[in-house]
């Protein structure tokens, strides 16, 4: 049975697959869309969420949790400065994956993660 086992392995050892994440979750915040393959996409959105929604809140406390995840100073200062102001009535469903294309080489089907409602 596969009670209380969710998210994906992705083929790599829990410390990798979180600074993995962690990697992305940076990326997209500093350049607010990536492209990846499809599952990596589907396992940042809540991560991304989770750190979106805990920087809407924007006292020290917030901002040293979120500092243990986001350790780049500009991702983390444009996070509570730029991103979750503008998410501040909505309550969820911050990111957008659109899947776009399949890679060549290894035919992984790839997707690309946005924020909503920025560069439209």
């Amino acid at each position: 049975m596969r009670h209380q086992k969710k998210g994906r392995k992705l083929n790599r050892t829990s410390a990798h697959r979180q600074a993995m994440l962690r990697n992305m979750a940076t990326s997209l915040f500093k350049h607010e869309r990536i492209e990846t393959t499809y599952p990596k996409a589907m396992e940042l959105r809540g991560f991304a969420e989770k750190l979106i929604t805990r920087a809407k809140r924007n006292d020290i406390h917030s901002k040293r949790i979120v500092f243990k995840d986001i350790k780049d100073r500009d991702a983390h200062v444009k996070l509570f400065d730029t991103i979750a102001p503008k998410f501040a009535e909505r309550k969820g469903g911050y990111t957008r994956v659109t899947k776009t294309r399949v890679r060549n080489g290894d035919s992984a089907a790839m997707a690309v993660i946005e924020l909503v409602g920025f560069g439209e």
